[in-house]
């Protein structure tokens, strides 16, 4: 049952890192045949996945038609961005009474790579930095659905940053992060906050940029698919 349990995962996390990454890209049909062969699981684990998917927005299915991924949507990424960046708000405004001075060695190495990152134009490197960086909050502030909610909803607007942006934020990103490590140092909740809706209103501002291949408008075509009602989705 636990094998059964841990390969669920793996297939979920291995398919939805390839969909923010564009490996999967957007329309693409998905075979939990071919997916199963791809990730060296059975069909089963693949399925769950895929399942689980649909209910993040990643993928749309029809059955004994298609699965696939979704594509890109302005409106819906929107709508993430401004979830995600509430919740980073409540965390940053909780966690910074709490950070102990590992926690604050920890954001200080981290946010080094991602400076290092930025520099050599390392996208993969500054996206892995910046989310380490900010899952630091996440964790020391132990509010659980902040951090589920967070988990759910931030690869949609990873998503749009790859197609949209190359992924790579500029050198205000790395302003910001400085800003916000000093504020957890100086134990200034104000400044934490201020700078979180600082971060995450860079990126809101940036969706109003027209882009080749996303859809700008609402809601995508609904009679040809059967998705799961939703429960509620540069780098910072």
């Amino acid at each position: 049952m636990t094998d059964r349990r841990l390969l669920k995962d793996e297939a979920y996390d291995a398919l939805r890192a390839a969909i923010v990454a564009g490996d999967l890209e957007p329309g693409a049909t998905l075979s939990d045949a071919e997916l199963a062969d791809r990730l060296g699981v059975s069909r089963a684990p693949v399925r769950a996945a895929l399942a689980r998917l649909v209910d993040d927005g990643l993928v749309e299915t029809k059955p004994q038609s298609f699965t696939r991924v979704t594509p890109v949507v302005d409106r819906e990424v929107r709508d993430a961005v401004q979830v995600v960046r509430t919740m980073h708000e409540l965390v940053v405004g909780l966690a910074v009474p709490l950070v102990t001075p590992a926690d604050l060695a920890d954001m200080a190495v981290v946010n080094t790579a991602f400076t290092e990152a930025i520099r050599a134009g390392d996208v993969d490197a500054a996206l892995e930095a910046d989310d380490a960086f900010h899952d630091i909050p996440v964790r020391v502030a132990r509010n659980r659905p902040a951090a589920a909610t967070i988990e759910r909803f931030t690869p949609l607007v990873r998503r749009l940053e790859r197609a949209r942006f190359g992924g790579l934020p500029g050198h205000e990103s790395v302003r910001l992060h400085a800003r916000l490590l000093r504020a957890f140092r100086e134990g200034d909740v104000a400044l934490a906050v201020s700078t979180t809706t600082q971060i995450w209103g860079a990126l809101e501002q940036q969706l109003d940029v027209p882009a080749a291949g996303v859809a700008t408008t609402g809601a995508r075509p609904a009679p040809e698919t059967t998705r799961r009602p939703r429960r509620a989705a540069t780098p910072r």
